[in-house]
């Protein structure tokens, strides 16, 4: 039986509620405490990225030209090892805390290393300081050893904390670099988690691809590879020719549109930093779009991907207008990149990315630079090979001509769909006829749906009022949740039907919009709707239509000044920073009609 959350509405006594009650986390105990804020969960995404993080240290090493060699080895112990021959981790006191090394500190404080001022590297994938002490911080056993001006020192740390002091292992030649060796505490990941070595072996080679100037030798015990994985125990990887050969690999036998891919490689002006393409249209159409920044894998893109889309679009077109083929302007970045295999690589200073794992590149900058370097490449090269360029120009036609089919085929669909719609006072639908930059809100009651009704954008934006607390479908009958009079209003709105019968094709609107009150019986509300999208529609949610709405329960406000808190922590918070003790009127909105 599924239990509600909220179904005690009983205010609790608040008299044993006092300052002992209050935590300060201090150190990396905040690491320990939520590791999904600082490494995205506890899961085996997360737990591989614990190896990212070494492997993106001593690529930047590498990347700043320092370190030409990385040794990645995976023990049977179940401890990793990352080595590189680069400069080494400094060593001599830290100049604010002079009781400890530097090493200790980068180790053991968070926002701590080299790499914000811009000085130690030009570009780095390890930009918010918190990589290797995270590291440290979720490891039972982390060993680190650093050859420097021909001494070799070594410190070891247990779950954050420090073993023993820096100590100094005596002299060493012919040696220098970090070496860090690290097992993941159980305590954090559970002890069933364990690496998996085609997935490190996999994040090797991506690595020695990204840059051609370094060799990455890959060691893995062979009691740990199972029968039927191809991963090799041993392995040397470099690849002078970079992408290309990146890209080749990926492809592998398949037949491609063009006789070759096009790639290649540019400085930005200024010493700004690189970027390095390569891409092909496979006959199958069976695409991917892998991009890196400083060689951090960026799965969610971001700003460079999006510069590289404005040049490849553009390209196409001026060229398609340069042969006489008018039909050319039909042609959008979907149909240029939707098909394609792509592997594109940014190297940019100072990197703004979006979440503490780096999923998404947020720098603006980025979108200009590479725009403006590949779409000069891509203009030379459709020039240099007219035969490819006429051949390219005539297949991505072909594809927005598939295209532009297809959505007057989903237009004819949605307008009978609105036809068939009967919802009174109720659906305030947009006036768009398609489905593309639409979206629907979803809001409590009538009043709420007044104010939204006056604040939406009529074109591309619906409001749906639901009456009441909306029914808890996880412990609701199949007979209970089809007579539920809101829900099928619901369901009839979007057109997508559900269970067996959703079809994702059907939706009439971009994106499914949650927005309710800020307050406690909000929160309820939009637990409901979510626990019925995830139960009765469960492709809108992994095809990552349904959202979430978050209005702010506070506005604080003093003279001219005026900001808003989204809960009772960031009021408090805003109270002591940004407002400093001063006299402030503090509003706390009701509802959305507020």
């Amino acid at each position: 039986m599924a239990t509600d959350l909220f179904e005690n509405d009983s205010p609790k006594t608040g008299g044993d509620y006092t300052a002992q009650d209050i935590e300060v986390l201090e150190g990396l105990e905040p690491v320990r405490k939520r590791p999904g804020m600082y490494i995205g969960g506890t899961d085996e995404r997360a737990y591989h990225h614990l190896v990212a993080e070494i492997l993106d240290n001593s690529m930047d090493e590498a990347v700043a030209g320092h370190a030409s060699r990385i040794e990645l080895e995976f023990d049977a112990e179940g401890f990793i090892t990352v080595r590189d021959n680069g400069r080494g981790i400094p060593v001599d006191p830290h100049p604010k805390f002079k009781d400890k090394s530097a090493l200790e500190v980068i180790l053991t404080t968070l926002h701590s290393g080299g790499k914000f001022s811009g000085k130690a590297y030009q570009t780095s994938g390890g930009l918010h300081g918190v990589g290797m002490s995270v590291v440290n911080a979720l490891s039972d056993k982390l060993i680190v050893e650093v050859a420097r001006d021909r001494t070799l020192w070594r410190q070891s740390f247990s779950r954050g904390i420090p073993e023993g002091p820096l100590s100094n292992e005596g002299q060493i030649n012919n040696r220098r670099g970090t070496t860090i060796s690290f097992h993941p505490d159980v305590q954090i990941f559970g002890a069933r988690m364990q690496f998996k070595p085609a997935l490190l072996y996999k994040m090797a080679r991506s690595k020695a691809y990204l840059f051609k100037g370094v060799e990455i030798r890959w060691k893995c015990d062979e009691s740990l590879i199972k029968d039927g994985d191809k991963t090799p125990a041993q392995a040397v990887l470099h690849f002078p020719g970079g992408l290309s050969d990146y890209l080749a690999s990926m492809l592998e036998d398949r037949e491609v549109k063009t006789d070759e891919p096009f790639a290649g490689d540019v400085k930005f002006p200024d010493e700004q930093g690189k970027v390095e393409w390569a891409i092909a249209w496979p006959e199958d159409e069976e695409a991917f779009f892998n991009s890196y920044c400083n060689t951090v894998p960026t799965p969610m893109g971001g700003t460079h991907e999006q510069g590289f889309r404005n040049a490849l679009t553009k390209g196409i077109r001026a060229y398609g207008e340069l042969i006489n083929n008018k039909a050319a302007s039909k042609i959008t970045s979907d149909d240029v990149i939707n098909g394609a295999c792509i592997m594109l690589s940014a190297f940019i200073r100072d990197p703004q990315f979006q979440g503490q794992t780096k999923e998404k590149l947020g720098t603006q900058e980025a979108a200009k630079l590479v725009e403006t370097s590949i779409r000069d490449n891509f203009d030379h090269w459709l020039a240099g090979n007219p035969d490819i360029g006429t051949q390219l120009v005539e297949y991505l036609i072909e594809r927005a001509d598939i295209r532009l089919r297809k959505k007057n085929a989903k237009q004819m669909k949605r307008q009978s769909a609105t036809k068939r719609l009967r919802l009174p006072g109720k659906l305030t639908d947009c006036t768009r006829s398609v489905a593309d930059g639409t979206e629907i809100f979803l809001v409590e009651g009538d009043s709420a749906g007044g104010s939204a009704k006056q604040a939406r954008r009529r074109e591309t934006q619906a409001v749906l009022p639901l009456r009441g607390k909306v029914l808890n479908v996880a412990s609701a009958s199949v007979d209970k949740i089809n007579a539920n009079q809101e829900l099928n209003d619901l369901g009839e709105a979007l057109g997508c039907g559900t269970r067996e019968a959703f079809e994702l094709d059907d939706l009439r609107y971009e994106k499914v919009i949650i927005m309710t009150d800020a307050d406690v019986d909000g929160a309820h509300i939009a637990s409901l709707l979510m626990t019925f999208f995830y139960q009765e529609m469960p492709g809108l949610v992994e095809s990552g239509r349904l959202y979430l709405a978050q209005p702010p329960l506070y506005r604080l406000a003093t003279g001219a000044k005026s900001i808003y808190a989204m809960d009772d922590l960031e009021k408090d918070k805003l109270m002591e920073t940004e407002f400093k003790g001063k006299n402030v009127d503090i509003s706390r909105f009701k509802g959305l009609g507020e």
